[in-house]
């Protein structure tokens, strides 16, 4: 159990730096994640331009979220004081690592083969695709990838760092931290509602790599 718990430490660390990594390529070739709110006739050939090297790092990036189930599965091991609790969480950590990927697996799949069929095509069939974009952004990235998504993931953090303050070997602050990051992370799920949360949510970019090293080190810790 404590090697499953170790790993568990290890894939959010990974996953956190890998984030950070991804993340800060496509904001500096992408304009990520402003490039979210454009419209077909600019976001489609810039994808495209972008070339394979692109497509693989949207591909990577997709994938990314599925190290938050073992990272989860471990938290729930060690966290073995909060059983309910825990296994609350699992599942809504897998909910939220399922509904991410596939919102952000619409790049390098069907917004890839989007952009393909824009450069070549003409003004009627361009409004076609454009439309089919924005359904998709709509419905894969905000409802799915980013609503439910987060909204899950949120509570996933919420339930562990209420599990981390009832468990004795962990400082309650750590715990604390998990429950007050849970709850920014929720709020910030609704900035495709409210605009008077897009600042939190811009936080969150940046607080979740950090929360994910802090509590991949508080787990790998326990399991020493």
């Amino acid at each position: 159990m404590d090697a499953m718990v170790v790993a568990a430490g290890i894939c959010f660390i990974v996953g956190a730096l890998a984030f950070v990594a991804v993340f800060s390529y496509l904001a500096a070739r992408f304009d990520y994640p402003r490039v979210l709110d454009g419209d077909a006739a600019t976001v489609l050939p810039r994808l495209r331009g972008g070339g394979a090297s692109m497509r693989a790092v949207w591909a990577i990036y997709s994938l990314l979220p599925l190290l938050l189930i073992p990272g989860a599965v471990g938290a729930s091991l060690a966290l073995t004081g909060s059983p309910g609790a825990m296994t609350l969480a699992l599942v809504l950590a897998c909910l939220g690592a399922l509904a991410m990927c596939l919102g952000l697996m619409r790049w390098p799949s069907i917004h890839w083969a989007l952009a393909e069929s824009y450069e070549s095509a003409g003004g009627d069939a361009r409004r076609s695709i454009g439309a089919v974009f924005h359904g998709l952004n709509l419905y894969l990235g905000n409802y799915i990838g980013e609503f439910l998504g987060e909204i899950s993931l949120g509570a996933f953090f919420l339930l562990t760092g209420c599990a981390l303050t009832q468990d004795a070997r962990f400082p309650v602050w750590l715990g604390v931290c998990g429950i007050g990051f849970g709850v920014l992370f929720v709020i910030g799920a609704f900035r495709n509602v409210t605009r008077g949360v897009q600042r939190i949510a811009d936080a969150n970019n940046w607080l979740l790599p950090v929360w994910m090293i802090v509590l991949g080190g508080a787990l790998i810790w326990s399991a020493l």
